[in-house]
């Protein structure tokens, strides 16, 4: 195995990547949605959006994949990342720099590999790549494809700089206390991260004139794909489930899985009306269509308790509220969400 080179400017290149604090932040709908068509698209097994990062590559987006992360000197994207060009690799273990290569010799079983190169401040910062487990290779369109895609992903990162999220964020936590408050699984914030960002989301609230709204969902007959699925396939599902509750919110909405198939949601909005409207997004956007999970259809469903934060109460408080009307909504028939005040 050749580990990748360090490219000459590696100081620069590292100082291109920490100015898009991109790493060890939570999933994106849109980069999420990317990787998805790409996969589609190129008729592969696995997409990522790799950040080449100090001594590991990270994954701001993945399909097909469930690590978040490998070691920078197995990356077959470090290799792009030096050479600042596309790479292919049509069979790697024909390959002498990846014969040998862990994820050529197990688990994904790397055989094929593209990636282009992803630029910020003129540095190559990751790449968007493809891999699949068969040997194939890339007709001179398909290559002119996969640039157009990479382009998309830098225009939206350089997007994403200048949100006003992105600065929340960066005064809120730096980039070392985030990956204590990132689900490794789902790629949401995690319950720590629930508990340290409610002040600041009911505080935005209430600067905006809003109230803020805690929707709490569990998923239904999710125990039965644990009892009799595979651990990888209630992962996978888990998975798919929270990219879909992702895209039923709205953009400056906050999604933590606070553990197991416990989801919550932090919405502001202007009265109870408007959080039933998001209940019921987030309800149909896991019933409408049945979850893929390793090579099974599973219908599941998602209960959701709700509730208006009141003046003077304290996180615990609303919480426990929106998990009373949760338990209320469990005992229901009709499927339907159900707010501990208002509905």
């Amino acid at each position: 195995m050749l580990p990748a080179p360090c490219p000459l400017d590696e100081p620069k290149r590292q100082q291109a990547l920490d100015d898009l604090d991109l790493l060890d932040t939570p999933a994106e709908l849109y980069l999420d949605t990317l990787v998805r068509l790409t996969r589609e698209l190129f008729e592969v097994e696995t997409v990522l959006i790799s950040l080449v990062d100090r001594d590991r590559q990270w994954f701001k987006a993945r399909i097909g994949l469930e690590v978040a992360e490998t070691p920078r000197d197995i990356s077959f994207c470090g290799h792009a990342v030096a050479a600042r060009s596309p790479l292919v690799v049509e069979d790697a273990l024909q390959d002498p720099r990846f014969a040998d290569n862990p994820v050529v010799t197990g688990p994904p079983f790397i055989r094929f590999y593209a990636g282009q190169p992803l630029f910020s401040d003129d540095q190559a910062i990751g790449t968007l790549c493809m891999l699949h487990p068969e040997p194939r290779g890339l007709s001179q369109q398909e290559r002119f494809r996969l640039r157009d895609l990479a382009t998309l992903v830098e225009g939206y990162l350089q997007l994403r700089r200048m949100t006003g999220e992105t600065r929340k964020l960066r005064q809120t936590v730096d980039r070392e206390q985030r990956k204590a408050l990132i689900d490794p699984l789902t790629q949401l914030w995690n319950r720590t991260a629930l508990l340290r960002f409610f002040p600041r989301e009911l505080a935005a609230a209430s600067d905006a004139g809003l109230s803020l709204g805690v929707l709490y969902g569990e998923l239904e007959r999710f125990r039965t794909v644990k009892e009799n699925g595979s651990p990888a396939g209630a992962d996978q599902a888990l998975w798919e489930c929270s990219r879909r509750l992702s895209a039923a919110l709205r953009p400056d909405d906050l999604l933590v899985r606070l553990g197991g198939e416990e989801f919550v949601a932090l919405v502001a909005v202007h009265d109870s009306g408007e959080v039933r409207q998001i209940a019921e997004r987030m309800r149909k956007a896991i019933a409408d269509e049945p979850v893929t999970a390793a090579g099974q259809r599973l219908s599941l469903g998602l209960s959701i308790g709700s509730a208006l934060v009141q003046p003077g109460e304290t996180q615990t408080q609303v919480l426990e509220r929106a998990a009373r009307a949760l338990y209320r909504a469990k005992q229901g028939t009709d499927g339907t969400a159900h707010n501990d005040d208002a509905f």
